[in-house]
């Protein structure tokens, strides 16, 4: 629109100048030209001034008048909320480090049991518990043990490689118990053997109720007795497999640390002191109440006997 109109002012302009020319006088035609041209720019400038008042921009409010602001319009952010931030970092840190070390030392705690076990393991397994034959009555008893210490001819009698007139009546002097648990009669049976020294006749008794009664009650109680009565008949080979699988069988067994414990013995016996250390490792670490309580007095005997790393 101002175009529009600076437009036709020129054009006015121009007409207005050409109209001066025609009416100048003759006479007014013989002034020097320099003179002539600041007359007719002073008479159009007067002219400008009457078609457009206060155009030298006077009365033109300019259509941008705030100045941008030079002031920032971030806001510093608050220290505390930065303090905190920072301190729950740290915080964050040092959890992740202090897991990362649990990890850790699980992870190692985790292999030197898998070690232990692996050790243990490779000791021999128990392989009477699918030959051994059923119990005899207790007179009987006394003859199958002496087919086992070495009557080899059907055609000898017993009695010349038998055990003695004493020792079968002292067999047959120990009573078997009659209740209505016959697993428990059993095993009671097999303590009573073994209690009397009968290590043989309590070991075929014992293997007897571990096959019939795997179950029981008193099966942890059977398991440990039977490795009791190996090793307290001079045959820690033999004793070994039945304490190691009391303890792998059942960790919260009755007697599950008393076999572990007694594992260690059996390992001394055979000197094997690798393995018997081991045994007293995870003794104190699986069963501490126990070696502080009630087998202390056992625990710091076998310790004696052997110097572990």
């Amino acid at each position: 629109m101002i175009f529009g109109r600076t437009l036709r002012t020129v054009g006015l302009g121009g007409a207005l100048v050409a109209l001066l020319a025609t009416s100048i006088p003759a006479a007014a035609q013989n002034e020097s030209a320099d003179t002539r041209i600041r007359r007719l720019e002073a008479e159009v400038r007067a002219l400008q001034r009457k078609v457009f008042p206060g155009g030298d921009g006077r009365f033109f409010e300019p259509e941008i008048t705030a100045q941008p602001s030079t002031t920032s319009t971030l806001t510093t952010p608050s220290t505390t909320a930065v303090t905190d931030i920072l301190a729950r970092l740290d915080a964050l840190e040092a959890q992740v480090q202090r897991q990362t070390a649990q990890v850790e030392e699980n992870t190692n705690t985790l292999r030197l049991l898998t070690e232990r076990v692996a050790l243990l393991e490779a000791s021999p397994k128990p392989a009477v518990a699918e030959s051994a034959p059923p119990p005899p009555p207790p007179s009987s008893a006394v003859s199958s043990n002496a087919e086992r210490m070495g009557a080899t001819s059907p055609a000898k009698p017993a009695a010349a490689v038998g055990p003695s007139s004493e020792r079968l009546a002292a067999v047959q002097a120990i009573a078997k118990p009659q209740t209505d648990d016959a697993g428990d009669d059993e095993y009671s049976y097999g303590f009573r053997l073994w209690d009397a020294k009968f290590y043989p006749e309590a070991q075929q008794q014992l293997t007897m109720m571990v096959e019939k009664y795997p179950t029981h009650a008193r099966i942890s109680y059977a398991r440990n007795l039977l490795g009791r009565a190996y090793l307290d008949d001079g045959k820690p080979k033999e004793a070994a497999p039945w304490f190691l699988k009391n303890y792998q069988a059942d960790k919260n067994g009755a007697r599950a640390g008393d076999s572990l414990l007694y594992l260690a013995e059996a390992m001394i016996a055979l000197k094997d002191t690798k393995r018997a250390c081991i045994a007293l490792a995870e003794f104190s670490e699986t069963y501490p109440a126990l070696a502080t309580g009630r087998l202390q007095t056992q625990y710091d005997a076998d310790r004696a006997k052997v110097k572990c790393g």
